[in-house]
């Protein structure tokens, strides 16, 4: 059994998720001063952003699984300390080794922002699910929407390692509002920690629809890493030339991703999530087909990746909460699997950027884009049918009782 979270947790949860996840990106833009300031090249100092990543997706394998085993005030908060003190030791970091280290920790520790959407959906009231899982979602996205933002202001008012300091000082604070104000019940398991990891790659088989949510939410996100660096690679060139500051604007035009999410919420709850992941996904394919007819045209451009964030960051939120839906007191495994399988085919996106873009052009990485999403799209149909045909819901009732009514003598609130 798990209880609600108290009035404005979700909201605690939301911001635990964006203050944590934007220590992947907080320090981008000061790499510069921190090759000038450790004495390596900027070469090594770009392989922080490298380690934040593999650092978090090691997380979502080995912590995300955590909550389905922990009381959520007790995971958040240590995970948050964890990150604290990661922090602090690359704030004092007297070289790469150990800067690239703590990173490895910042990373894994930053998980807890997947933990958070976790917990937002397993204990939402009926009903809410969607948008338990959404007002994360949009905490998240906020997070790194502005982390690079607040990142280099404070880091040019105080110093990068005083701006680390900062976030660290914020992590703390979320681990009190989490040691406070977060569900003290222990989800009850009869697996340990190991038979728990150890369970996870049968996850797939064992469930057809987080195969068929693993390939279609990995078909968009790879589009969208795929789109998105190629962008940068495309603006940097001739015939446009910008700057790296005028580049970065046109991530502002993820704003609207952000403001869409908790419409997105409600509609999931209201609806199936299909019909909002297919809304979201027409909606992306409209934004590179108007990325696809170039460049040159900057309210066309920030139109095409308001369009195309939105409707990735929609679908995104929309398939996170019909995985939890699959069977909420596993959710934290089932996340887990999805979520790792997500960032590798996300990465293979990153990789395919720059060659896609040399030997066809942006027109080809576009079409490329445009390509997955429609797969997913279809993907997602299929899915749809065959989940008419064996509700879930069906399938979870079936398997209820074996996996959460309590063994004689444990309590399932007892921590």
């Amino acid at each position: 059994m798990t209880g609600p979270l108290p009035r404005g947790g979700t909201v605690l949860l939301a911001a635990i998720a964006g203050v944590a996840i934007a220590n992947n990106y907080a320090l981008q833009p000061a790499l510069t001063a921190v090759a000038a300031d450790l004495g390596v090249s900027l070469t090594v100092a770009g392989l922080v952003p490298t380690a934040a990543l593999v650092g978090c997706v090691t997380g979502f394998a080995l912590l995300l699984p955590l909550t389905d085993r922990l009381a959520p005030n007790r995971l958040v908060a240590a995970q948050l300390t964890a990150l604290a003190v990661a922090l602090t030791a690359a704030a004092t970091a007297p070289g790469a080794v150990v800067l690239l280290a703590a990173y490895l920790l910042i990373g894994a520790a930053s998980s807890v922002a997947a933990q958070a959407g976790n917990i937002a959906g397993r204990h939402a009231p009926a009903g809410r699910r969607g948008s338990g899982v959404a007002t994360v979602a949009a905490g998240m996205s906020a997070g790194i929407l502005l982390s690079r933002l607040v990142g280099g202001a404070l880091t040019d008012a105080l110093g990068w390692r005083r701006m680390l300091l900062v976030f660290g000082a914020l992590a703390l604070l979320g681990a009190i509002g989490a040691i406070m104000f977060l569900p003290r019940q222990r989800p009850y398991s009869s697996r340990s920690y190991g038979r728990t990891l150890a369970s996870l790659p049968p996850l797939l088989r064992q469930h057809p629809p987080l195969r068929r949510a693993v390939a279609a939410g990995g078909l968009w996100y790879f589009a969208f890493t795929l789109t998105w660096v190629a962008l940068v690679l495309a603006l940097a060139q001739p015939p446009h030339s910008l700057a790296p500051t005028a580049i970065g604007l046109y991530s502002l035009a993820g704003l609207l991703g952000f403001a869409v999410l908790p419409l997105t919420g409600r509609l999931t709850d209201r609806y199936a999530p299909h019909s909002v992941i297919t809304a979201g996904l027409l909606a992306a394919a409209a934004g590179i087909a108007l990325l696809a007819t170039g460049l040159s045209a900057p309210p066309v451009t920030a139109l095409g990746l308001a369009l195309f964030d939105a409707g990735c960051f929609a679908a995104q939120a929309a398939n996170q909460a019909r995985i939890i839906a699959l069977d909420p007191q596993r959710s934290g495994s089932l996340s887990s699997v999805y979520l790792v399988l997500y960032f590798m085919i996300g990465a293979v996106g990153t990789a395919l950027a720059a060659p896609l873009l040399d030997t066809f052009g942006w027109h080809g990485t576009t079409f490329t884009a445009l390509t997955a999403v429609l797969l997913a799209a279809a993907v997602g149909h299929a899915a749809n049918r065959k989940m008419r045909r064996t509700p879930v819901a069906d399938v979870t009732a079936r398997r209820a009782p074996a996996e959460t009514c309590p063994q004689p003598g444990r309590q399932p609130g007892r921590r």
